[in-house]
């Protein structure tokens, strides 16, 4: 590989001031290094390694679709797999009579999502036009209109180049929304800034109401205050406008269960996007989940024709990888992995306070760790260095925070757990 090491700089490729390792292979949430060390994973990746890797219910699937075709668009083969895949994951996070459009990525599946919430709109309530909002602490992929559309600072393009779109609500998190009551924090209420915001543009004009259930890696594992995203439905709702839920990060058990949302009652969305955690490292895949009510707009005589989705639009092989990852994630020990994110929970609580940790937030096997400014990469640098990989996320507020993403694949046992919150307190004592 070293003779590849000249041609670096030609890879136009974000990346962050660490060594590089090298790996030899991989085991669940282990990369083995050359030399016999290893490195735990402390961040699933991209936060989409969810199963871990070398997965061999993973590789079953593959390698026996393999066999028979690996590529077949549905309008070509029968999309039997396909259809497997749609009934297993609509009966996974508890949504068997949904519809499903299958994608290549969330970055596609957020794109297509708006497509359906506009198509539906306009057919079943005659709507002038589509506009989309989202939060000021956002994120909701890399093209140039997801990017535009959203709030993540460091990646909105500039503003001549950002097709006159932007966030339309504050996110309801301290850093970025000023409620007026010091020391309160956010609550329920602020929701009433999404009404407000849809009443100034009028009902008429906006489609969805695009939320990310509890926050990514923009902001760091914020968590919504309670009954805030039931009042956001219920705004909606009272408007007729959708309510699309963004759960490519915290989708399929990221936050201790199928989805984010159902940490809360009354507030399931309409669509629901997942991708990470279905494609869980081994595959590029979007999932586009609508409810049976918007979805049989989809097929009224008013609609447009369906967006296309792709020519590589989770074609079969790409659909048997990713029911190897639901073989997998149903085989987990449900009261033991409850119990594992819990103990995960309260670990890195305790961290709070410690060296130069300012807040720890988050839910089951997703959390964020704040750091006091210009500690991160000596922070993460120590946890490498100690055997543990975490992933930063982009801060929030002014100064702008930072801090590091703590999201173990879901299938990290009691050691693994007991092993990487070990190793980041000791970073974290030596960071002070």
């Amino acid at each position: 590989m070293e003779r590849y090491e000249r041609h670096r700089e030609r890879l136009l490729t974000s990346s962050r001031p660490l060594p590089d390792v090298a790996v030899t292979g991989t085991e669940g949430p282990w990369l083995h290094l050359a030399g016999g060390s290893r490195l735990f994973d402390g961040s699933s990746g991209l936060l989409c390694a969810n199963v871990g890797q070398s997965s061999p219910r993973v590789r079953a699937r593959i390698e026996e679709q393999f066999s028979r075709y690996t590529f077949g668009g549905a309008a070509v083969v029968r999309p039997h797999v396909q259809l497997e895949l749609m009934d297993r994951l609509c009966r996974a996070v508890g949504r068997p009579d949904d519809s499903v459009a299958l994608t290549t990525c969330g970055t596609l599946g957020v794109e297509v999502a708006i497509a359906l919430a506009r198509n539906i709109t306009r057919a079943r309530d005659g709507k002038e036009r589509g506009d989309i909002l989202t939060s000021t602490l956002s994120y909701h992929g890399n093209s140039a209109l997801t990017l535009a559309l959203a709030g993540n600072h460091t990646r909105r393009p500039r503003p001549e180049d950002a097709l006159g779109l932007g966030p339309g609500f504050p996110a309801p998190y301290p850093p970025t929304h000023a409620t007026g009551h010091p020391g309160r924090g956010c609550e329920a209420l602020c929701a009433d800034a999404i009404a407000q915001e849809i009443d100034r543009r009028g009902a008429q004009n906006v489609s969805a109401v695009l939320i990310e259930p509890v926050n990514g890696t923009t902001g760091g594992a914020f968590v919504p205050p309670h009954g805030y995203l039931t009042r956001v439905s219920d705004i909606c709702r009272e408007r007729n406008v959708l309510v699309i839920h963004d759960e490519v990060l915290t989708g399929l058990w990221r936050t201790g269960t199928p989805l984010a949302s159902h940490h809360w009652k009354g507030c399931e969305p309409d669509l629901v996007i997942l991708s990470k955690g279905l494609g869980a490292g081994y595959t590029g895949v979007g999932a586009v989940l609508v409810s049976p009510g918007p979805a049989r707009w989809l097929r009224h005589e008013a609609a447009d024709p369906l967006p296309a989705m792709g020519t590589m639009a989770t074609h079969p092989l790409m659909a048997a990888a990713c029911l190897g990852v639901l073989d997998e994630l149903e085989a987990i020990d449900q009261a033991a992995f409850t119990a594992r994110g819990k103990r995960l929970g309260e670990a890195l609580a305790a961290l709070n306070g410690t060296g130069p940790v300012r807040d720890v937030r988050g839910l089951g096997f997703l959390h964020g760790v704040e750091v006091a400014p210009g500690t991160l990469w000596h922070v993460l640098k120590a946890a490498e260095r100690r055997g543990v990989f975490f992933y930063p996320f982009t801060g929030a507020g002014d100064p702008v925070s930072e801090g590091l993403v703590v999201a173990p694949p879901l299938t990290s046992t009691d050691d693994d757990i007991a092993f990487l919150t070990t190793a980041l307190a000791d970073a974290l004592n030596t960071t002070g």
